[in-house]
């Protein structure tokens, strides 16, 4: 069974690395670890035996922590043991961007400030360790959530892009496991008993993502294959009736 699903889970990432053209052969890849399922799952599979994607590259997890936890490093320790047991070369960024993100000098967008002083120290973090690549581990509900929280939220139609660049094209964040559905990223890890921690994040539970990942969960519930539904409409555009399309042509 468990190799069933990683098999699965292989051959959906590899799929997805072709598609996007996300890995060239000698690439240096810095591995964005959340402490999620589905950021070990991403750094399991990107190490394990591949056949479409080049066995030449090296990959470095990197984890920044945004200071929720305070004092208590019990998951660092354990991360660093994750890392050092499987032999990585690995980066753990203590930080408070979590904090000063939620503090009283920026209460109206915390996971928007949060998010984009993230992403600079991963370019950081990438710059010292000379990877071109930033290889984060968004999956299919992601996408579709990512969709719906801006069509919703933002009033714009917009969602992940699973190869990204970035600075003109100095570095590109790619996402390799966009064909791979949450539950199934959830399984493999419960399978390979990750030390996977809690999101310690006080708008986690009352984020735009929760209340659309609620929606849809609801909604699979009543009828099965919406959420399949949403995410192949994005390759079903029609552009003669996006008004915004037609308007900027």
């Amino acid at each position: 069974m468990a190799q069933n699903l990683h098999e699965f889970i292989r051959k959906n990432m590899e799929l997805a690395v072709n598609d996007f053209q996300m890995i060239q052969p000698g690439d240096r890849i810095l591995v964005g670890v959340s402490g999620g399922a589905d950021s070990f799952t991403l750094l399991k599979v990107l190490s394990g035996r591949k056949i479409f994607i080049p066995q030449d590259i090296t990959l470095i997890p990197a984890y920044i922590d945004l200071g929720f936890a305070g004092e208590d490093t019990s998951h660092i320790k354990a991360l660093e043991s994750y890392f050092e047991q499987n032999s990585y070369e690995y980066y753990i960024d203590r930080t408070t961007i979590g904090l000063f993100a939620h503090s009283e000098k920026n209460r109206k967008k915390p996971c928007f400030l949060c998010s984009r002083l993230r992403r600079k120290r991963l370019f950081e973090i990438a710059d010292k360790f000379n990877c071109k690549k930033i290889a984060l581990g968004h999956h299919k509900d992601d996408i579709i959530e990512t969709l719906l929280i801006n069509i919703f939220f933002a009033r714009e139609i917009a969602t992940i892009n699973p190869n990204q660049p970035f600075f003109k094209g100095k570095y590109q964040i790619i996402r390799p496991l966009v064909y791979v559905w949450e539950k199934k990223i959830k399984r493999y890890a419960q399978m390979n008993e990750f030390p996977v921690f809690e999101n310690l994040c006080p708008t986690a539970k009352t984020s735009h993502r929760n209340i659309i990942k609620n929606m849809l969960h609801d909604l699979e519930r009543k009828q099965k294959g919406v959420k399949e539904n949403i995410f192949k409409s994005l390759r079903q555009v029609k552009r003669d009736y996006i008004w915004g399309i037609i308007d900027s042509e």
